[in-house]
């Protein structure tokens, strides 16, 4: 008597139980990812900056107002802000993360590879420190650069943002910029990992 095997039994051939199985666990381990990015695109308000989103005063009496270049003082202090799509007028404040250091230099002041991704002088790179994720709020005035309250990493933004000092172990993440009627505006999204790497 010949033994059949049923070994895929229910299966297209083309879906051998096996195959399913196999397609089904290459997948779990995206999940996490996947889902994350599927609820960061859910949450208009919590999207990243992208190209052509203009920026607002994240505080203070503007707050929420556009920023033009004639906002920012030359040669700092920095002026944090959050993105905002420019047509539907969402601002992505809903994340710390958002949140964007724009510091106005001479153009010349810039290291060659920041002057590039600046516009009309300006920069702007992530408020959120590489170390710890603690917010880079603190401007050293004299040297013009940018300091994290937390454990002091110190940042040179006229150099794209490298580490100068501290136990940061990467720069900030920059973000290109171009001037777009009038108005500070996102040339892309960010170049490097925004905040930290949990250990």
């Amino acid at each position: 008597m010949e033994h059949k095997d049923n070994s895929d039994a229910g299966f297209p051939r083309c879906f051998a139980r096996r195959t399913v199985l196999q397609v089904v666990l290459g997948l779990v381990p995206g999940w996490p990812l996947l889902k994350g990015a599927m609820a960061q695109e859910s949450v208009p308000h919590q999207i990243r900056p992208q190209a052509g989103d203009r920026f607002v005063f994240a505080t203070g009496e503007r707050k929420g107002n556009l920023i033009a270049p004639a906002d920012l003082p030359s040669g700092g202090p920095p002026v944090t802000a959050y993105p905002m799509d420019p047509h539907s007028r969402i601002v992505g404040d809903g994340s710390r993360l958002n949140q964007v250091l724009l510091i106005h230099f001479e153009p010349e002041a810039l290291a060659e590879d920041t002057r590039v991704r600046a516009a009309a002088g300006i920069v702007a790179y992530s408020a959120i420190c590489t170390h710890a994720g603690c917010d880079v709020a603190d401007w050293k005035d004299q040297a013009k650069t940018l300091i994290c309250f937390c454990h002091y990493a110190e940042f040179d933004p006229k150099d794209g943002a490298r580490v100068l000092d501290g136990p940061a172990p990467r720069r900030l993440a920059a973000l290109p910029l171009k001037v777009a009627d009038g108005f500070v505006t996102a040339a892309g999204g960010f170049i490097g990992r925004v905040g930290f790497q949990p250990g």
